[in-house]
């Protein structure tokens, strides 16, 4: 399959049905009790990202984030988590252009990467834990290394589950295609 984006024409119903359905699904999965850092968002601004027009896909995540830490409370760094669920929905409307494993996994590790890289920036420039040196962020970044098992399997878990389940989908309404132009 070469494409396989929700397009822009699309019904405003099916955008806004998938949106919802993405926002409730990763708030949901941020309130019930789950392993640390083990949450599906970087899996929801992927697939946000591939599949919703891009007006649509940078809003579903934020959306999400927004909504899920109103209920369990807000944080100084709420611009650096909801900046990179965003940013990692925009860079999944360039890259992940067709549905194949080896986007879907590099993507979801990259996402992993980048939610680190940036939160534990954002760590680091509060100035409350570590020294604001060179030295300092390398320090933030080591300390946090025990935190990314978590991010990185649940955005893996996450995007297989997603991904996975919409090539299903699409797989079973095109063979059930054939059939109905029989009919």
């Amino acid at each position: 399959m070469s494409s396989f984006r929700i397009a822009d024409n699309s019904s405003l119903w099916l955008k806004l049905s998938l949106a919802l359905m993405l926002v409730a699904f990763a708030v949901f999965a941020r309130l019930v009790p789950h392993p640390a850092n083990f949450a599906p968002l970087a899996a929801v601004a992927l697939f946000s990202g591939a599949i919703l027009p891009r007006r649509w896909a940078l809003v579903v995540p934020v959306i999400a984030m927004v909504t899920s830490d109103i209920i369990i409370g807000l944080h100084p760094l709420v611009l650096y988590t909801w900046g990179s669920f965003a940013l990692i929905a925009l860079i999944a409307g360039k890259y992940l252009t067709a549905l194949r494993f080896s986007r879907v996994v590099a993507s979801s590790v990259g996402a992993s990467v980048l939610f680190f890289l940036v939160t534990n920036f954002g760590v680091w420039m509060q100035g409350l834990m570590y020294p604001k040196t060179g030295a300092g962020l390398i320090q933030c970044y080591i300390n946090a290394i025990p935190f990314f098992r978590g991010t990185l399997l649940g955005d893996l878990f996450y995007s297989a589950m997603l991904f996975g389940l919409y090539a299903f989908f699409v797989a079973s309404s095109q063979a059930k295609a054939p059939l109905q132009a029989i009919k």
